[in-house]
């Protein structure tokens, strides 16, 4: 298997990813804030479709110096700071001399990152990365004039590696968002941002491929659809703008491919058509919803595609169908071969995510398929995928929630059989408890199910929500099933 180092720009961490092809389910959520959408803020549209005559050349002057002061105002610098747990040091001998009391309690430091961010409204919206903010206590907004901001994380998607944050001032600049669809192959490009936190800088480069795929974000079971460039990018330029010669963002710094840590002129970029869709459910609805097909899929290879009487290797085979899916219903069965969706191509599982991802629940599409190399044309009805959502913001009123630091999810299947609970039980599933949190000092843990909120009943993640918002930062009571039966917890603030 061929392996490769692979580093986001943010923290210094290396990400070893193996280059290997997963089935993964088509789409899935986002993550949840629970700070509250924000009516009526104007959010920024994307420039026209049409690709604008000189777009990617070079000024007749041979310099960029004016794009940049047009630019580099609204690149702002983001400083974060979080609790991370340290590792603590096992004893050889454990069996003998028991645990230690050091290695009892997780013992814990601060964490500060730096990043860039891009400001994309008159209002103090800040597109950045998910992981310059993940699990961010503090943010700090830095502009060019040298003012500064206290800024709040209005959502965040991990699946994108796409962030908003939001700062409260007057006569803020902003970026022009282009439209990445019309950015091609050999386009100049300039990458602005912070890296090392040195100040902003501004690199060149060249667009050297769209639509790249690398696996970086399938822990996640993330979308990739990167824009490649070699215009310098390296730690601190996540969240930073890749701009046209035009001057409009066409993408967000996201990551580099590097065995050292350093740039090798291979980086990438979330497009900002996909970065803009995020930002717009995050900022309305303060959290991500997909489309959802319910169903498995692989890439086809040559030979899958000769054995099930396909002319050629595009598109992507059904290896299973949810029972009871939105697939189920439709009548899409096992090696079903997708070609088109609306008309469109799809070349793969990556095409298929994206356009199933980017469709809202709800919406009904036509899907061509080849069965048994017969083509047959199928309507399927979205249903919204039950992904993981994560309370780690702020209660409506603007105060912190009591349930900060906890991730929740929905009860799926397969959580299901790994907690070996039956279909009767209702309620989300506790992921994930930050070791500081009022949480945590409650005894809430990783494989709790919350059942009820305030003698609420819980039945998924939209009711967990709505009680969850309605509880503000007041005690909270919870009826908990574990597994050693079900229980109350009151989570203190």
């Amino acid at each position: 298997m061929f392996r490769e180092i692979w580093q986001r720009s943010h923290f210094g961490k290396s990400f070893v990813v193996g280059m290997t092809a997963l089935a993964l389910a088509l789409a899935a959520g986002g993550v949840w804030s629970v700070e509250s959408g924000h009516a009526g803020s104007a959010i920024p549209a994307l420039a026209s479709p049409a690709r604008a005559t000189g777009d990617g050349a070079i000024p007749a002057s041979g310099s960029f110096s004016s794009v940049v002061k047009q630019v580099a105002p609204a690149v702002v610098s983001i400083q974060m700071e979080r609790t991370a747990e340290v590792p603590q040091m096992q004893t050889p001998f454990p069996f003998f001399f028991g645990p230690s009391p050091d290695q009892q309690q997780p013992q814990e430091r601060k964490e500060h990152g730096l990043g860039s961010g891009v400001i994309v409204s008159h209002d103090g919206y800040i597109l950045t990365n998910h992981h310059v903010v993940d699990g961010a206590e503090d943010v700090k907004v830095f502009l060019s004039d040298d003012r500064e901001f206290k800024a709040k994380v209005v959502g965040s998607d991990a699946k994108t590696d796409i962030a908003v944050v939001k700062i409260e001032g007057a006569d803020l600049p902003v970026l022009k968002l282009g439209n990445s669809d019309s950015v091609e192959v050999g386009d100049i490009v300039l990458a602005v941002g912070n890296p090392f936190g040195i100040g902003q800088t501004v690199t060149m480069g060249i667009v050297g491929a769209t639509s790249r795929q690398f696996g970086i974000m399938a822990r996640e079971q993330g979308y990739e659809d990167f824009i490649q460039t070699d215009a310098a990018i390296n730690p601190g330029n996540s969240g930073g703008a890749l701009v046209n010669t035009r001057g409009e963002v066409v993408g967000i710094n996201t990551a580099i491919l590097s065995r050292s840590g350093g740039n090798n002129g291979v980086g990438f970029a979330v497009p900002i058509n996909l970065a803009h869709h995020v930002m717009t459910q995050l900022i309305e609805k303060g959290r991500v919803v997909r489309g959802y097909m319910g169903v498995q899929i692989s890439d086809l290879s040559p030979a899958m595609a000769d054995k099930l009487g396909a002319p050629d290797a595009k598109g992507a085979v059904v290896s299973s169908v949810e029972e009871g899916g939105p697939a189920a219903d439709a009548g899409f069965k096992q090696y079903d071969i997708i070609r088109k969706i609306n008309g469109k191509a799809i070349r793969d599982t990556r095409e298929l995510r994206l356009q199933v991802a980017n469709t809202p629940p709800g919406e009904t599409i036509d899907i061509a398929v080849l069965r048994d190399g017969n083509p047959q044309d199928l309507k399927i009805t979205l249903g919204e995928f039950p992904g993981e959502e994560k309370v780690e913001a702020a209660a409506p009123s603007g105060e912190k929630s009591v349930l900060e630091g906890v991730s929740v999810e929905e009860l799926r299947p397969e959580i299901r059989e790994r907690l070996g609970l039956g279909a009767d039980v209702g309620g989300v599933v506790v992921s994930q408890v930050r070791p500081d949190s009022p949480a945590a000092e409650a005894g809430l843990q990783p494989g709790d199910v919350i059942q009820e909120v305030e003698k609420k009943p819980v039945t998924n993640m939209a009711s967990f929500r709505k009680a969850v918002e309605g509880a503000g930062n007041e005690a909270i009571l919870l009826l908990v099933k574990t597994r050693g039966g079900s229980r109350f917890v009151v989570v203190e603030p």
